[in-house]
């Protein structure tokens, strides 16, 4: 433990050293740093957050948990972290705004008040969207010129910038005429291609037709739009501009690769009922009371199940073969149904598809798990057969295993298309539901057959 401390310290070191060469970490990297000083020691770690310069102060904040980042706004005093909000871009500079405001609102209302009028401004509009609008996700500093400048401005003014440390992943110069719409996109690498003392202008009517015609999100478009759009196009950055065309601002690649981490994230927990945002507050309180919620539900369900088979108590008293390979027909059920589910709530996040076109998936995950239903039903009968020696026993357990992938499969796919058109996030409950269907329809074919067939 020694080890990693000192490694930690020495590294943060480097990276403050002013008088040697100094070692640049990313926020990432430098977040990490700090979370193992606070693990280790608590009055180091406060006293590194006082060290960082603002610009640095801001990067990392976004990147630290709540628990941390309720550390810098009680130790740092509020006039550094104003600052550290103003040298970050305009969407991170929201974002860390909300997340402060999460964890204490007059804290978040200080630190707003300190802001000039022009950051202010920036924030409230970003604010404005809804979290799932492209504008919520854009940044208002961009690489922009007009029509009738020169190219030689603009890649000065660019420079000017660069140096001012305003402008940051600049990969295109956006367009606009008078009115401030949006007219082309040209990537920054071909600008060396064109004579700098030339407007922008007769530079677009000497290049190909709709070469530099520009991709543009729509600031009140589905962020899972526009990221589908950057994918597709492989863009490191794409537009945003209102109903009238008129440039807002830009998504860059790094906020596109957030949502879909974020999304894979809650994706992934909401499957085993889990709160991604208790799990990551590391609250063992706030996660024992979100998974403790789902698990009391999934009780609720379990005693649904066991009532079935308390219907056939008689049937397995008289014939312990059924006690034995009743597991059997309900555990390969839960994970056909998990299967199907899983391939569906992801096709339904990606935006594949729909309620009203899923017809094809719900016939295809049916095929797939009708063939595998037939032969495990093969499969289970024929070992059933010769484990208790009753050929019809191998009959029962081969047409309710059958049974049970049919329903598996149908309620796998039906279960979160019907969660997602009542407008239900469909990996939140869906395993709790599909658990009990696979279950109940599991023992009452099994149990039933047995009960009608054998005895």
């Amino acid at each position: 433990m020694g080890a990693e401390l000192e490694e930690a310290k020495e590294i943060i070191d480097q990276h403050l050293n002013e008088e040697n060469e100094k070692v640049d970490l990313t926020p990432y990297d430098l977040a990490q740093h700090l979370k193992t000083l606070k693990k280790h020691d608590e009055d180091l770690y406060n006293e590194y957050l006082e060290k960082l310069d603002p610009e640095s102060l801001g990067d990392v904040a976004i990147e630290l948990p709540d628990h941390m980042l309720k550390d810098v706004i009680e130790t740092i005093p509020s006039e550094k972290i104003v600052e550290a909000l103003e040298e970050l871009e305009s969407d991170d500079a929201t974002d860390l705004l909300q997340y402060i405001e999460d964890i204490d609102e007059e804290k978040a209302k200080e630190l707003f008040d300190g802001l000039d009028k022009e950051d202010q401004d920036e924030i409230l509009r970003l604010r404005s969207y809804d979290e799932n609008e492209a504008g919520a996700y854009m940044q208002t500093e961009l690489f922009s010129a007009n029509l009738n400048e020169k190219l030689s401005t603009a890649v000065e003014r660019l420079r000017e910038q660069k140096e001012l440390g305003e402008l940051e992943n600049v990969s295109q110069l956006f367009i606009t005429d008078e009115r401030h719409i949006l007219k082309f996109a040209i990537p920054l690498e071909d600008l060396i291609l064109f004579d700098f003392n030339s407007s922008l202008k007769d530079i677009i009517e000497k290049s190909e037709e709709d070469k530099y015609k520009p991709h543009v999100a729509m600031d009140n478009d589905p962020i899972e739009e526009v990221v589908e759009v950057v994918q597709d196009y492989d863009m490191n950055s794409i537009a945003v501009v209102d109903t009238r065309g008129v440039l807002l601002g830009r998504i860059t690649t790094d906020d596109i690769h957030d949502f879909i981490q974020e999304r894979a994230t809650e994706q992934i927990y909401n499957l085993a009922n889990v709160g991604d945002a208790d799990e990551e507050e590391n609250s063992l309180l706030n996660a024992t009371r979100s998974r403790g919620i789902w698990l009391f539900v999934n009780l609720f369900t379990a005693i649904i199940s066991s009532s079935i088979i308390g219907l056939f108590d008689d049937a397995i008293a008289s014939y312990v073969a059924l006690a034995v390979l009743m597991p059997i027909v309900a555990s390969m059920g839960g994970n056909t149904g998990t299967q199907a589910l899983t391939v569906t709530v992801r096709r339904l996040a990606l935006g594949e598809i729909e309620f009203k076109n899923a017809k094809p998936a719900l016939i295809r995950e049916l095929g797939i798990a009708f063939i595998n239903g037939l032969i495990f039903a093969v499969l289970i009968g024929l070992v059933a057969a010769f484990w208790f020696n009753r050929p019809m026993l191998g009959v029962v357990i081969g047409t309710a295993m059958l049974t049970n992938f049919f329903f598996a499969g149908f309620f796998g796919t039906v279960i979160p298309l019907a969660l997602k058109k009542f407008n239900i996030d469909p990996a939140v409950g869906s395993s709790v539901l599909l658990t009990t269907v696979t279950d109940v329809v599991g023992f009452f074919s099994f149990l039933g057959l047995a009960k009608w067939i054998l005895l």
